[in-house]
C-alpha cells in the first residue's frame, strides 16, 4: 500500500477511536445479541437466511457509520452514479522527438580558432544571443556566432582554442516548446486510427498524462519495427518532456455510451464479490454490483446500483477496511 494511503487509513482509525467508535457500534450491537440469535436459530429452523444469503447480523456488518467531519478529513469523496461513456482504448508505445524545422545547426561562417564559448548543453538561449566568438583567419578580426532561434542547446561541438572549420556544426539548438510523439502501432490496431482521435500520453511508469489528439498517420511504416507511425503533438512549455524519451499512450478510437457508470476507484472486492460503497446519511453500505465494460478510468454497472445514488469514489479502501474491522470484532 502506498505511504499516503497508509497515513489516511491510520487517520481514519484514530479519529473514529477518538469519537467513541461510532463506526464500530453496529458490530458491538451485533456481538451483544449473539446468544439470543443462537437460541432463535433452533426455533426458526435451519437455513432461514436462505441458500447462501447472509443473516441479519452479517448484513449489519456490511456497513459502517463515519461522521461527516471524519470522512472529510480522511479524504473520502462521494459522487452520484449516472450515465457515462466507456472508451475503446488501444495502448501503444512511442518516442518523443523535436519538431522538424525547429532545430538549428549553427556553424562558423569563417574558419579560425574559437576565442570564447558562452553557452553549454542544456542552456536556454534566445534568438540573436551570442553562443561563441571566433577569430577569423581571413579578416583577422573576431566575430560572434549567434543562435538564430530561441530554444535549448542540445549539443556543443567546440572547445576554446580549437579551430572552427567552415561548415562544421558548433552548436545544435532546438525549440522544444512543442514536441512530437511518434506512436508505433502494430497490426490490425492501425486500421482504427485516424487524425483527431483523443490520445493520453504518459511517461513510462506513470498513470497520469497529458491529453492531446492524433495529428496524422505517417505514410509507410517504420523500417526497423514494421509498425505504422501515428504522430501527436504535446505542449512542453515547462521543459519536462525530453526528446528521445520513451512514452506510453492510450489512443481512444471510440466512445461507447452506457446508462450507468462510476469511476474505477469506487470498486473494491469483498467476500469474492465486486462491491461499491453507497453513502446514506453518515452510513456507508457495501453494495454488490455486476460490472460490464470498463476502460482506464470508468466502469459500467449492469446491476446492484441505481442512478443518483451517492457512491464513494475516493478512498473507498478505507470504507472496506473499516467494515472488515467491524466484521473481525463481531467474530470475536
Amino acid at each position: 500500500m502506498k505511504p499516503e494511503l497508509l497515513i489516511a487509513a491510520g487517520l481514519l482509525a484514530l479519529t473514529l477511536s477518538a469519537c467513541g467508535g461510532s463506526a464500530e457500534a453496529p458490530a458491538a450491537k451485533a456481538e451483544g445479541t449473539h446468544a439470543d440469535e443462537a437460541s432463535d436459530e433452533h426455533r426458526h429452523g435451519e437455513g432461514e437466511a436462505g441458500h447462501g444469503e447472509k443473516g441479519e447480523a452479517e448484513e449489519e456488518a456490511e456497513s459502517t457509520a463515519i461522521p461527516a467531519a471524519i470522512a472529510q478529513r480522511s479524504g473520502i469523496v462521494v459522487a452520484a452514479a449516472g450515465p457515462g461513456t466507456i472508451a475503446d482504448e488501444h495502448e501503444v508505445q512511442g518516442l518523443v522527438t523535436p519538431l522538424e524545422g525547429r532545430i538549428a545547426n549553427i556553424t562558423a561562417r569563417y574558419p579560425g580558432p574559437v576565442r570564447s564559448l558562452r553557452a553549454n548543453v542544456g542552456d536556454r538561449v534566445k534568438a540573436g544571443q551570442t553562443l561563441a566568438t571566433v577569430d577569423s583567419n581571413l579578416s583577422l578580426t573576431t566575430y560572434a556566432i549567434a543562435s538564430p532561434i530561441t530554444g535549448v542547446v542540445l549539443a556543443r561541438n567546440a572547445s576554446v582554442g580549437e579551430v572552427a572549420v567552415e561548415g562544421t556544426t558548433l552548436f545544435e539548438v532546438a525549440d522544444l516548446s512543442t514536441l512530437w510523439v511518434d506512436l508505433h502501432v502494430f497490426g490490425a490496431d492501425a486500421s482504427h486510427l485516424r487524425p483527431g482521435v483523443p490520445v493520453t500520453v504518459m511517461r513510462m511508469g506513470e498513470e497520469q498524462g497529458v491529453e492531446t489528439t492524433l495529428d496524422r498517420i505517417l505514410p509507410g511504416t517504420a523500417t526497423a519495427s514494421q509498425s505504422t507511425v501515428a504522430r501527436a503533438s504535446i505542449a512542453n512549455a515547462d521543459g519536462l518532456w525530453r526528446p528521445g524519451s520513451a512514452v506510453r499512450a492510450r489512443v481512444t478510437v471510440e466512445q461507447q455510451p452506457v446508462s450507468l457508470a462510476v469511476p474505477l476507484t469506487a470498486l473494491q472486492r469483498m467476500d469474492e464479490r465486486d462491491v461499491v460503497f453507497v453513502r446514506e446519511g453518515e452510513r456507508y453500505i457495501a453494495r454488490p454490483v455486476r460490472i460490464g465494460r470498463r476502460d482506464a478510468r470508468r466502469m459500467e454497472v449492469l446491476s446492484g446500483l441505481r442512478a443518483g445514488e451517492q457512491v464513494v469514489v475516493e478512498q473507498s479502501f478505507l470504507i472496506k477496511a473499516d467494515i472488515e474491522k467491524s466484521g473481525a470484532s463481531h467474530e470475536h
